[in-house]
């Protein structure tokens, strides 16, 4: 489907999601990444399992689901990338065009230092398939760990080919690149977790991991649990940072972006309890804690693989599974500045996306050295990766998403919201969009903030 932008007075013929699969697969490869794997498993069993779960969901329809839709409406309704977006939806003279560039500038910080770690995955691939860190001494598998993050040019190949392997899929465009690779990735990503879901509850003590993660424990539900859940519900939805916007300005022209939105929401949720039911059972079984984050990933996981039949063959699906989950979020993050530079500077997508790649190579590079060659190079007594991942989350992200649901609600006008929404009078979105112009004037803007001021650890 071939659409028209229009970006700082250039015009160009652009691609966009040609079917309802590919719209709601490359959509939920954006939400879906390495945190379903690792952190959303553990926050729901640490903090109260299925209660924590209600509270989430609660969370998801007040803060991230309401900014998700205004987003990808805005995207579709100006079907250019998200600088352009606000500069043409704006009233005249509003500087709205920063939200557009805080984006930009929050896609460049987290890729900087969420590629490194995707570095590791795909370098665990390898190592699980010679076997090197199929060991059930946690002391190996940590020594295995640190051995590659504090060499300096293991981190940097790693990082650098992860960057060159999603380049090379943004320069097959829109529909041939991030269509095409969403469409096989997503039902792959399903289909491993299902067959690891399968050995996990054969084992001994898979009750144990079950009730870890499901078990109602209603006496954890504190007010910080509840800012976890809403913090969760923001950032796990992947807005605030343009890729939903730009993912939107993909979207076709007849696409339910309701029921798209409730359909991610949905399989982004079963990713991560699908994931919780594939690693906690197998967990418990062996032993270990169920610690969240790279001490799970990549060395307790490699531990409990080495105790189960099979168990070299599951540890390479397994990684493979994880750099599945980490390459939709990889190719949402990098399209921001790719269509951003192609349509505002009139370049080629190829030039766009090396250009990209280059910038990011040199800002990344200081986030891959973080544990080696720049350990001792702190700002604000942290180091360039935790610096990177802190600004991004607690400012840039709150803030894009603050913006959004303030523009939505206020500026752009109820009118306009209620036409893009419902595709122009074919669907009956009115009493939805009544609702969701009250959340996004009043709710979700309140809580985003709330969040960010935790984040920053106001109180």
């Amino acid at each position: 489907m071939k659409q028209q932008a229009q970006g700082s007075g250039l015009t160009l013929k652009r691609a966009g999601f040609t079917t309802g699969f590919g719209v709601l697969a490359a959509t939920l490869g954006s939400a879906v990444g390495l945190g379903n794997i690792w952190k959303f498993p553990y926050l729901t069993g640490a903090n109260g399992g299925a209660g924590f779960l209600l509270i989430y969901l609660l969370a998801t329809l007040l803060v991230g689901l309401p900014v998700m839709i205004a987003e990808i409406t805005l995207g579709r309704r100006a079907k250019v990338n998200p600088i352009s977006t606000m500069e043409q939806l704006a009233p005249k003279g509003k500087p709205w065009w920063l939200v557009g560039v805080i984006g930009m500038v929050a896609a460049f910080l987290i890729v900087a230092f969420y590629s490194e770690v995707v570095g590791w995955v795909f370098a665990y691939i390898a190592k699980a398939i010679d076997g090197s860190i199929l060991s059930s001494d946690k002391l190996v598998t940590e020594a295995a760990f640190a051995s590659l993050i504090s060499n300096p040019w293991q981190s940097l190949f790693w990082q650098w080919g992860v960057l060159l392997f999603i380049g090379g899929i943004l320069m097959l465009g829109v529909t041939k690149g991030i269509e095409a690779i969403a469409k096989k990735l997503m039902p792959l990503l399903f289909l491993l977790l299902l067959l690891l879901c399968a050995v996990s509850l054969s084992l001994d003590k898979a009750g144990e991991g079950l009730a870890f993660l499901f078990r109602p424990d209603f006496s954890k539900l504190t007010a910080s649990v509840v800012l976890t859940a809403m913090g969760l519900a923001f950032f796990k939805l992947s807005v605030g940072m343009g890729t939903m916007m730009t993912y939107g300005s993909y979207f076709r022209d007849d696409q339910n972006i309701p029921v798209t939105t409730l359909r991610v929401m949905a399989a982004d949720l079963g990713v991560s309890m699908l994931a919780g039911i594939a690693i906690f059972p197998a967990v418990f079984t062996f032993g270990f804690a169920p610690s969240a984050g790279p001490s799970l990933v990549f060395i307790t996981i490699p531990a409990v693989f080495s105790q189960i039949p099979m168990g070299q063959a599951l540890m390479v699906v397994f990684f493979i599974l994880a750099a599945v989950a980490a390459t939709g979020a990889m190719l949402s993050l990098m399209e921001v500045p790719v269509v951003i530079f192609h349509e505002r500077f009139g370049w080629t997508r190829t030039k766009s996306t090396i250009v990209t790649m280059l910038l990011l190579a040199v800002l990344g590079s200081v986030c891959a050295l973080s544990n080696s060659s720049l350990a001792d190079f702190k700002l604000f007594n942290l180091n360039m990766f935790d610096l990177f991942d802190f600004v991004s989350s607690n400012i840039f992200l709150p803030v894009g998403g603050i913006a959004i649901a303030l523009f939505t609600g206020w500026a752009w006008g109820k009118q306009h919201f209620i036409e893009a929404i419902s595709n122009h009078g074919q669907l009956q979105n009115k009493t939805l969009a009544h609702v969701l112009l009250f959340l996004l004037r009043f709710v979700s803007p309140v809580l985003i903030l709330i969040v960010m001021l935790k984040g920053l650890q106001v109180f």
